[in-house]
């Protein structure tokens, strides 16, 4: 295929990809406002998918349902909700006790944090490569030459601290690491009986100005994520979600001594013997030879599936977890210990995730959509003017008065959340670009 069509291919994957995710995520947004004041008797004039002109859609009693040409969020119009509009009727917006229309407000972001553990949770059940690895912080290895290394740093320890904050997990740890570009990191570590201090510096990965884990590598079974039709694996009864943990008697202590393994051992049978739903299983394979190189036709990494009941525990957990990350990356921002440029992405940036995610399948579409839904939650939730997180805040300010603002006090916050939005967009767009396009072609890249 010609490059201008290949490039042309994948754009269009990019858009469908974010239409679909978008217009998922902001529907159910829309929704929550929906379903919330119409349960409070409120008035809706419109619930519409994208701003500007109408193109299509449909009326149902008093309610206008429709698609606009800004596909860019969306909005309900909820009745009385302009004060140089309201009449006083009890239907309108302003008429209902300050709660209720707290409520309507959260409503939005509750209904995207609901959409993430249904999604995430989903994921869960039927199984996926987990991206952020809810596992011990063991160490499994050290990279030869690497600030671990130098630190004296080895398999078999385990983390419990990083610069103070205690961490439990290989996600809180990779997260703080690679946040802290060539920044020294404290570990506090227990070996045996013994609690040691090591300090580590992530490398910056090149064009960007997150860091790397400094030379360490996290303590897994190697994991079967996929098993090809036909193959040696297939044969011998491998199924994605089995735990490799030894190989003809002898314990796997990483993926690549396995493959390695495997790869000195054509046309030999070898004794598997792995960890499916808790329990052992022993399977014998005969690896294909290929040119005098061993393959059984897996992919090996973290996979990670659950039960029904225990994917939405799991989903709760991890959404909560996101949650805590976020804010710990923007008070990073803050405080100019990681780049705004790294950390935050754009509608271009996440156009371009949601195609790579469609390219690799569904599921991960999916995946993406979950923490997409929790961050939109988020942002939606922050207190500035115009955005449901700002008019909580000033709801919360007139209860606490016992009266309202006034509408020109009203007007300029509006305002000033208008501004504070549209140069939020027009960075992260920057960003978006810088990323994208040849370095020299924006000022300041």
């Amino acid at each position: 295929m010609p490059a201008f069509l290949d490039n042309a291919t994948g754009i269009l994957v990019n858009l469908l990809a974010f239409a679909f995710a978008l217009g998922v995520i902001i529907s159910v947004h829309e929704a929550g406002h929906l379903v919330v004041a119409k349960l409070f008797g409120v008035r809706v004039h419109a619930f519409s998918i994208g701003f500007g002109p109408r193109l299509l859609g449909f009326r149902r009693g008093e309610t206008d349902y429709r698609l606009s040409l800004v596909p860019l969020g969306g909005y309900v119009r909820l009745g009385g909700e302009n004060p140089e509009e309201a009449t006083g009727d009890p239907r309108e917006f302003l008429s209902k006790p300050r709660w209720q229309r707290i409520l309507v407000y959260l409503a939005g972001p509750a209904a995207n944090v609901v959409l993430a553990i249904l999604l995430i949770a989903a994921v869960f059940m039927v199984g996926t490569d987990v991206p952020n690895l809810q596992v011990p912080a063991v160490i499994g290895g050290v990279v030869p030459g690497s600030t671990a290394e130098a630190a004296g740093l080895a398999a078999g320890d385990r983390i419990v601290a990083v610069d103070g904050d205690p961490a439990e997990t290989w996600q809180e740890v990779g997260l703080e690491l690679m946040t802290s570009a060539d920044r020294p990191v404290e570990l506090s570590v227990v070996r045996g009986d013994r609690r040691l201090t090591a300090t580590v510096v992530p490398e910056q990965i090149e064009g960007e100005n997150i860091g790397d884990l400094a030379g360490l590598v996290p303590k897994l079974l190697p994991t079967v994520t996929r098993v090809d039709g036909r193959s040696p694996a297939a044969a011998a009864g491998l199924r994605p979600g089995d735990q490799i943990r030894r190989v003809d008697g002898k314990p796997v202590p990483s993926a690549d001594a396995f493959v390695a393994y495997v790869e000195a051992r054509a046309g030999r049978p070898i004794a598997l013997e792995v960890v499916r739903d808790g329990n052992l299983t022993e399977l014998s394979v005969r690896p294909r030879d290929e040119g005098g190189v061993g393959r059984i036709g897996v992919g090996l990494g973290v996979y990670q599936r659950y039960g029904f009941f225990e994917s939405f525990v799991q989903s709760a957990r991890y959404n909560w977890t996101l949650v805590e990350e976020t804010f710990r990356i923007l008070g990073k921002i803050f405080n100019r210990e990681v780049s705004a440029r790294s950390a935050l992405a754009g509608p271009i940036e996440i156009a371009r995730y949601s195609g790579e995610a469609a390219r690799v399948g569904f599921k991960q579409l999916v995946y993406l959509m979950g923490f997409l839904s929790v961050s939109i939650a988020i942002v939606n939730l922050l207190p500035i003017p115009i955005l449901d997180g700002g008019q909580i805040v000033i709801l919360g300010v007139e209860s606490a008065m016992r009266r309202d603002l006034s509408l020109k006090l009203k007007e300029v916050i509006a305002q000033v959340g208008f501004v504070l939005i549209m140069l939020l967009m027009l960075t992260v767009i920057y960003f978006d670009l810088s990323k994208n396009l040849p370095a020299g072609l924006l000022p300041g890249s």
